[in-house]
């Protein structure tokens, strides 16, 4: 088996290789990819986490928490694959934690890994499915639980159209906590027995509602040089094809609202430059956030802030008005909206909700948030939050309402882990 896992990860790297040797991913930390780890660790048999990216390692952070609370006397191995999901997890980390990139799924490198590591459990931040590092975990007799899991709809095709060959898979994950009943029949679907699944809801829901009182509003307010009466919108996790509908909303808006200001933070940051360019070309003068020192200069004329530095967006929707989430008016699948929600924000979406459906049906359900399939609706929906401070005011209390009643995914998720009487001991069960 194996054999054949390796050979189609072969196949896909030698595809997609040459795309990190593109975008500069070809650096130290992309060592750790290939096995390389220091050959002094000492973390006695840790608990692993794993969150591919940064929307998930935000999500676990709750989860980490209290699993620390759980399991005092463990360290922890939190990884990531992305770039953007390590720089979250960096503020997770403690003293004897190791942070690092998930080995590439082939067997050689993931045995090396494993052995050196040598973890008590494996848990998977979502649903995630590397067969050779499973595999090699459930030879080792370490238990492999997912959780906050979800199936998408394109998931679900593909896992469909290859269940025989990842169902021997799924088989030997011991736990799937997952958010929905849907998630769960899916599963259920692909030939996972049910007695291994559970539904516990949505972590993402267990956002940290402390956090928000910490931030200076006025001071992000002030560096963007807004005054008393101008209001801001905030347009977050953009993409392609959607700034330009937001610069067009965005024109028609200054018509009746001048003092409107516009803050996009693209999805990837890489593409700041691009959004700049763009704004220029739509007659805005651009300015990067992470510029701006003092006073606004009086030589720009219509600024559009582009918001340039990673781990900022939630202080730029505390400071917002209104906050759009984009990924949403194109097929990307939608961005977190609890975010802006948790901090009592009107919110608008487009239509393409389909990775966040179940929160988004539910804000909608409960008329917590309005949606916009183009940049004129998204016009309409702006002036009517902004002609009215009863509706802001009624969107951003029933969207934090909606988070109040849907916690407690985490507290769950963690008591069924705490169940399954996990060996602890320091040495290795089962070698490889």
């Amino acid at each position: 088996m194996f054999i054949i896992y390796d050979l189609i990860f072969l196949i896909f790297a030698v595809f997609y290789l040459p795309v990190y040797f593109i975008r500069g991913r070809i650096n130290a930390s992309f060592l750790r990819r290939l096995g390389f780890f220091p050959n002094c660790l000492n973390l006695d048999r840790p608990i692993w986490v794993h969150a591919v990216s940064m929307g998930e390692a935000i999500a676990i952070k709750g989860l980490l928490a209290q699993l620390r609370l759980a399991y005092p006397d463990k360290k922890f191995v939190i990884s990531t694959v992305t770039a953007t999901g390590n720089r979250i997890a960096q503020s997770l980390v403690k003293d004897g934690d190791l942070l690092t990139y998930l080995p590439l799924d082939f067997s050689f490198i993931v045995k090396k890994v494993l052995k050196k590591i040598n973890p008590c459990m494996f848990i998977i931040a979502e649903t995630e499915i590397w067969p050779n590092l499973i595999t090699c975990l459930d030879k080792m007799q370490v238990p492999v639980i997912t959780v906050n899991g979800r199936i998408s709809d394109n998931s679900y095709g593909g896992y469909r159209i290859i269940k025989l060959f990842i169902r021997p898979i799924l088989r030997v994950i011991r736990q799937f906590c997952v958010q929905t009943d849907l998630d769960a029949l899916r599963l259920k679907n692909l030939g996972v027995e049910e007695q291994k699944i559970q539904v516990t809801g949505n972590v993402k829901f267990d956002i940290n509602l402390d956090d928000s009182s910490q931030i200076k509003v006025l001071d992000y307010r002030a560096k963007l040089w807004l005054g008393q009466l101008d209001k801001l919108l905030v347009c977050g996790s953009t993409h392609p094809k959607e700034e330009e509908s937001i610069f067009s909303s965005y024109r028609d808006l200054l018509l009746s609202f001048p003092q409107l200001k516009l803050l996009i933070a693209p999805r990837h940051i890489e593409r700041c430059r691009e959004v700049s360019k763009l704004a220029e070309a739509k007659g805005f003068m651009p300015v990067f956030v992470s510029s701006i020192s003092g006073a606004c200069p009086t030589c720009i004329n219509h600024p559009v802030f582009i918001l340039d530095t990673n781990g900022e967006l939630l202080n730029y929707y505390s400071a917002a008005d209104i906050v759009f989430v984009g990924g949403s008016m194109v097929k990307k699948g939608g961005h977190n909206i609890l975010e802006p929600a948790s901090l009592k924000k009107p919110v608008i979406f487009g239509p393409y909700m389909f990775n966040f459906r179940e929160i988004s049906e539910l804000f909608l359900k409960n008329q917590a948030a309005l949606v916009a399939s183009n940049d004129k609706e998204l016009t309409d929906k702006v002036k009517e939050i902004l002609s009215s401070s009863l509706l802001a005011k009624g969107l951003g209390q029933r969207a934090y309402e909606v988070i109040i009643k849907n916690r407690g995914a985490t507290n769950k998720t963690v008591q069924i882990i705490k169940q399954l009487n996990i060996n602890l001991k320091p040495e290795i069960l089962n070698k490889l």
